[in-house]
């Protein structure tokens, strides 16, 4: 789903379990106001807010926020088409191609683990 060849330029994602929106601003290369922005406009991006109203993201929302950055800013997508290509039937389908990829690496992965195991 993600185009990891757009994002070469932002910085790798740190393995933590929530980032602030001034962490998500730096690893996603936009400013807090435009994140704030569109947690409106897509339903699908919905952070934890917690003491204060503070948000915290996690993974998956930074993928997003990535993932929407490219569309609306290297591919050319306007905000509603942009929405259209993350909620529509070809959004499922690269979802449930990426699932079934990363089964079938886990399964691989697996076998290999297995077979390092076993004695000489």
């Amino acid at each position: 789903m993600l185009d990891q060849g757009n994002n070469t330029e932002l910085p790798a994602i740190p393995a933590k379990r929530y980032f602030t929106i001034g962490e998500v601003s730096e690893l996603c290369g936009v400013k807090p106001h435009v994140l704030r922005y569109w947690e409106q406009e897509f339903p699908a991006l919905n952070p934890v807010k917690r003491r204060g109203n503070r948000r915290y993201y996690q993974r998956h929302d930074v993928l997003m926020i990535r993932q929407i950055r490219s569309l609306l800013y290297d591919e050319g997508f306007t905000i509603t088409g942009a929405r259209a290509r993350l909620e529509g039937p070809q959004a499922r389908m690269e979802a449930s191609m990426s699932h079934q990829i990363v089964r079938q690496v886990r399964m691989e992965l697996e076998e290999i683990l297995g077979l390092l195991r076993r004695p000489g």
